[in-house]
């Protein structure tokens, strides 16, 4: 599961703006989110008829191969990279 994640914005003519946010204390806030997405999924998957085991699980590998994850992206002279450790 991510543990961290790096959010580095370079800006023109200014001091790049550095976030890191832990990922624990943010799903621990939103976990009542997270159970209503889940159940939504559950029920999704019973609507259209895909087996809601294997469903999860993809979910869940999808989820755990996130750490490495790095999102570059730049916009005229401002850049954004997004990284997930």
């Amino acid at each position: 599961m991510p543990q961290l994640l790096t959010v580095r914005v370079k800006r023109p003519d200014r001091r790049p703006i550095r976030v890191w946010v832990p990922l624990l204390p943010v799903v621990l806030v939103f976990s009542p989110v997270v159970v209503l997405a889940v159940l939504g999924a559950v029920v999704a998957c019973h609507v259209f008829r895909i087996d809601v085991v294997r469903a999860l699980g993809t979910g869940w590998r999808i989820v755990s191969a996130l750490p490495g994850t790095r999102v570059d992206l730049e916009y005229s002279r401002t850049a954004v990279l997004v990284a997930i450790r």
